[in-house]
């Protein structure tokens, strides 16, 4: 059945990321019922920062030729390396399951903010590939950074994400549904540009609520991922029994 992964990571409870983000999954709920949608707050519920022993966990994957995330589990081996596991496997098993990952994400700073970086970290391995997944962006900025204005070079929130989900995971059509100027309902200095900025909201939330009806008639009509996670479930005993009995990987290269 198709998943929906929606992850929000504004410290704002009534955000316009998460309000555009719901938008798209209220749709997408409403359009197929029956589909499977899950939820993770990345700002409630942060998670940790990624350690040594998941470093090294990716040098054993690269070591050994290990690309399939079902037989990643192979790869964990020692004592820390278990531990750093039992943090990332839910993430990661929540990835795998989506045929559709929805990210709510404000700008901070020009880039995404730290606790959307800290899940990237945590389920992204080397030579990734997620395709037909695909990947959605509910964005809201401060400013307008959009291409051909003079802030168009200091995004490095969306096209940070449409570059790596493209060049890590191969994901080459990351849908981006982004609001402009949301600083201008409070800042006096862009108060004459607060009729652009509603004009952009409302034209984000009828864009998250036309795609998230038309990717769940998508979804099931040729419904992807789930294979990946099937295998995943299928294989962790095996995985980790190899993990329990052998022996410990080499440590890391410096990296």
């Amino acid at each position: 059945m198709p998943q929906l992964l929606h992850l929000d990571a504004s410290a704002r409870r009534a955000s316009l990321s998460r309000r555009t983000g719901a938008a798209f999954a209220d749709a997408w709920r409403a359009a197929t019922p029956q589909h499977t949608y899950v939820h993770r707050d990345l700002a409630a519920r942060p998670v940790p920062p990624i350690g040594e022993a998941w470093t090294t966990i990716c040098d054993t994957l690269l070591r050994e030729g290990i690309v399939e995330p079902a037989r990643y589990r192979e790869a964990v081996r020692t004592d820390a390396q278990r531990e750093a596991w039992a943090v990332l496997e839910p993430l990661l098993t929540e990835l795998l399951a989506a045929d559709v990952v929805l990210i709510g994400t404000p700008m901070y700073n020009f880039g995404v903010p730290a606790q959307l970086k800290l899940w990237i970290d945590q389920v992204t391995f080397p030579r990734m590939d997620l395709r037909p997944r695909r990947f959605v962006i509910a964005s809201a900025r401060g400013g307008s950074y959009r291409p051909g204005t003079p802030r168009a070079p200091f995004d490095h929130q969306e096209r940070y994400l449409v570059d790596f989900f493209r060049g890590h995971y191969g994901v080459e059509d990351t849908l981006v549904i982004g609001t402009e100027l949301a600083n201008s309902t409070v800042d006096p200095a862009l108060a004459e540009r607060l009729p652009q900025h509603e004009q952009s909201l409302a034209a984000a939330l009828a864009e998250a609520a036309a795609a998230g009806r038309r990717m769940a008639r998508e979804a099931s009509e040729a419904p992807a991922g789930r294979s990946l996670a099937a295998a995943l479930a299928k294989t962790a005993a095996a995985g980790r029994r190899t993990a329990d009995e052998g022996s410990e990987a080499p440590d890391g290269q410096g990296r």
